[in-house]
């Protein structure tokens, strides 16, 4: 015997839209989802920094994978064979280049001749910034300076950037380049040519979202400013001499660094020539980074009144996505304020 619809349910049935999907075209709709989805291209990108501002650039299309992720670092980070397959797979490959990421130079050559290889150290716009020899260097006075409404750099810059050994030779300049968010305005515009010409139907999309990009780095820009506005000129030593770029944008002093290779561990001398330098600077502060081993932080500042804080220019602690690259120059920023602040 069937039992009878209660007072509730009956009220409910009346109360149904008459425009309700029909059970048949459910499925139509998921196949319908699942090919927009498919019709994404297969992005990969090397580090975090980068994979930030392509997974900004492709928002409402598709999410790139990632290859240096977690806490590695490419300065010694080795390829896994998820990250073969990837970029075997791949129709677009976003990395910064060999003097960077040398250990993706060669599985490049082998496994991404089907891809589209966007090497970003090439992109027009750049300021590149030679790299500096030893642990301690003087300030640098005539640092360059960006238009942060134009993205454009002045005529130094200009010059700088005409050298032809500062393009031509990878291990002529200083890789950290997206340490600028002029810089990463730069890669943002070769990001999304790239993306158009691979996958033109989601053209209006890359472009959309890339202006908005723009829009958010300069605001990013100016905020930053404001920042260390307080701390511009007071002298800090860095683990390795990775944040040139900051230190021109934004008027920073940066006086020394432990190592100038993560790769290599600082001998004793060195270890020695900035310990004594922190000691001539007075009260400042060291910086460590969290991939590597702090001791040596803690070696350099024994004695001494400096204190240690940490930076992580390769956003080792933070998770990935669009707003990485945001938090990561602004936790940069806050942590040589809040440190320099009370040093």
């Amino acid at each position: 015997m069937k039992r009878a619809l209660g007072p509730a349910l009956k009220i409910l049935a009346l109360r149904m839209p008459a425009f309700t999907i029909p059970a048949l075209a459910i499925p139509a709709l998921l196949f319908a989802s699942t090919m927009r989805a498919a019709d994404a291209p297969v992005v990969v990108t090397s580090i975090k920094p980068i994979h930030s501002l392509v997974s900004a650039i492709m928002q409402g299309v598709g999410e790139p994978e990632l290859i240096v992720d977690g806490a590695a670092s490419p300065h010694t980070y080795n390829l896994k064979p998820s990250n073969a397959r990837a970029l075997q797979e791949a129709k677009v490959i976003f990395w910064v280049g060999p003097g960077l990421e040398a250990f993706l130079e060669k599985p490049l050559q082998a496994l991404g001749r089907d891809a589209s290889i966007a090497e970003l150290d090439n992109a027009p716009g750049l300021v590149k910034l030679p790299f500096r020899e030893g642990g301690a260097f003087e300030p640098h006075d005539d640092a360059p300076e960006h238009d942060s409404a134009s993205g454009q750099h002045d005529e130094a810059d200009a010059a700088h950037d005409a050298d032809p050994g500062h393009d031509s030779d990878h291990g002529a300049f200083d890789t950290h380049l997206w340490l600028d968010p002029m810089n990463a305005k730069a890669m943002a515009a070769m990001i999304t040519t790239t993306l158009v010409a691979a996958d033109p139907a989601n053209a209006l999309t890359y472009q959309g979202n890339a202006k908005a990009l723009d829009d958010r780095l300069d605001k990013l820009d100016t905020e930053i400013k404001g920042i260390v506005a307080p701390v511009k000129g007071k002298p800090l030593i860095v683990f390795h001499d990775a944040y040139q770029y900051f230190e021109h944008r934004y008027g920073i002093r940066v006086a020394g660094s432990i190592t100038v290779s993560p790769e290599t561990i600082p001998g004793a001398e060195r270890v020695s020539e900035i310990h004594r330098k922190v000691g001539e600077l007075g009260a400042t502060c060291v910086f460590a980074e969290p991939q590597f081993q702090p001791r040596l932080v803690n070696v350099v500042i024994e004695g001494t009144r400096a204190k240690s804080g940490v930076l992580d220019p390769e956003a080792a602690t933070l998770k990935a996505g669009p707003d990485l690259y945001f938090n990561l120059m602004r936790g940069i920023a806050n942590s040589m304020k809040d440190c320099l602040s009370s040093a």
